[in-house]
């Protein structure tokens, strides 16, 4: 196995699907006990190596063959041909309340399911309070009432809990996630950066792929129980849109996919130094403009704008509801939009810009992604690490002297017009010198 957390060699697996079953001993005795079935193949010759200590994903369609072969590397199926082996202690949360009994308390399936995946009681006493913590002040109100009363999000908060605290070598996680609420997800995310830098080894199914560029460092593409790439996450990821969901290579750059009654011509960054500058300060104020073509009237629509690191990390998104901002009907022929950014709060990189436009049941009507790239440098005040920009400075604390509130850069509306930006009131600053 060398390195790897998880060998898949060969392996394949099927599923027999009956036209017709025998349902009574008159109908096996007629048919000669024969039913008619046919064979479907979830997994063909899957190989595949997951390296120790990272995030690996497995992403495509509906069918084809991510949790098959998850519950193949949990062994909770047996492949038909090949062979799964894996290094240290594993923990699998697969499906919403797997391993759970319906019928006894939260309580009585903490201590079941911690054992069935190999924790002493000894140590399921110790761990227990925390188990509880992690699962959330619902859980812990109703962790003496039978689990079949939980809601699917309370469900999922306990497995998933429970699963952690096996500290695993390797875990196993389903889109089950997904029932979780928002600040449930930013804690399972925060877990997955914890096991990793204690060198353990994540592999999970999702169809949120924002979240997947975020945190996996490798991902696999299925497609009808094979593997259509393979490889760094990020790189996987733009494959799949591409050719999965209808993505099309944009005139100049990018991608876009969407129904196409509206379609993004282009984005513009507009600076207090023109339009599309070379590179861009940071902390300097930013407008972000999206310009579209309507094909015909589309009422109540929403937009989202948002960047992304050159390696794939997410930095930032704005949607217009969640801004409380109601856009007027998009009507046939040019328009624009514009979001304001008072000051851009990146450190030094290369970032791309993306937008898209939906209509009022949420339908894509166009989305297109990495067509523009902005370059951002140093500010004043630098700073030297990381891929935000704080403002921040250092400042000796006594006695006589009390901590005053900052105002951070951009704080507030700003005009354009009249902001002097941090870079060039530093540039003011040593000229005046």
């Amino acid at each position: 196995m060398g390195d790897s957390a998880i060998s898949v060699s060969g392996v394949s697996k099927n599923f027999r699907i009956f036209s017709e079953q025998n349902r009574s001993l008159k109908g096996a005795i007629l048919r000669g006990n024969r039913t008619r079935y046919e064979e479907f193949w979830a997994l063909r010759d899957i190989d595949l190596e997951i390296p120790q200590g990272k995030t690996f994903g497995l992403l495509g369609n509906n069918g084809s063959g991510k949790s098959t072969l998850l519950k193949c590397m949990a062994r909770i199926l047996k492949p038909n041909k090949g062979e799964i082996h894996h290094r240290g202690r594993m923990a699998a949360m697969l499906e919403v309340g797997s391993g759970f009994h319906p019928e006894l308390t939260g309580r009585e399936n903490v201590f079941l399911n911690s054992a069935i995946l190999g924790m002493t009681r000894a140590e399921i006493e110790r761990k227990f309070d925390s188990i509880v913590d992690f699962a959330g002040e619902a859980v812990a109100r109703s962790i003496d009432q039978p689990v079949k009363n939980y809601s699917s999000g309370m469900y999922v908060r306990l497995g998933f809990s429970v699963s952690i605290h096996v500290e695993p070598d390797i875990l196993l996680v389903d889109e089950v996630l997904a029932v979780g609420d928002m600040e449930f997800q930013e804690q399972c995310m925060e877990k997955f950066a914890d096991l990793k830098r204690d060198g353990r080894t994540v592999v999970v199914v999702s169809h949120a792929l924002d979240q997947m560029r975020t945190f996996c460092d490798y991902a696999a593409w299925l497609d009808n129980g094979q593997i259509a790439r393979l490889g760094v996450a990020n790189d996987v990821i733009s494959s799949y849109i591409e050719d999965e969901h209808g993505a099309r290579s944009a005139a100049g750059a990018g991608v876009r996919f969407g129904t196409g009654e509206v379609v993004i011509d282009r984005f513009e960054v507009i600076t207090d130094r023109g339009v599309n500058p070379a590179q861009v300060h940071s902390y300097e104020p930013v407008h972000i403009r999206m310009h579209y073509t309507a094909k015909e009237r589309i009422p109540d629509p929403s937009f989202i704008v948002s960047i992304d690191h050159v390696d794939g990390q997410s930095m930032w998104s704005n949607h217009t509801k969640d801004a409380d901002y109601l856009p007027a009907d998009v009507r046939p022929g040019p328009g624009s939009l514009d979001v304001v950014i008072p000051a851009l709060n990146f450190r030094p990189g290369t970032f791309y810009i993306n937008g898209s436009v939906h209509s009022s049941d949420g339908g894509v009507l166009d989305c297109l992604n990495r067509s523009l790239k902005m370059t951002v440098i140093a500010g004043d005040p630098k700073e030297s690490g990381g891929l935000v920009a704080l403002g921040s400075h250092f400042d000796e604390m006594t006695p006589e002297r009390p901590m005053k509130k900052a105002k951070a850069p951009g704080q507030g509306p700003v005009d354009l017009e009249t902001y002097v930006s941090p870079h060039k009131r530093g540039e003011d600053r040593r000229q005046r010198s």
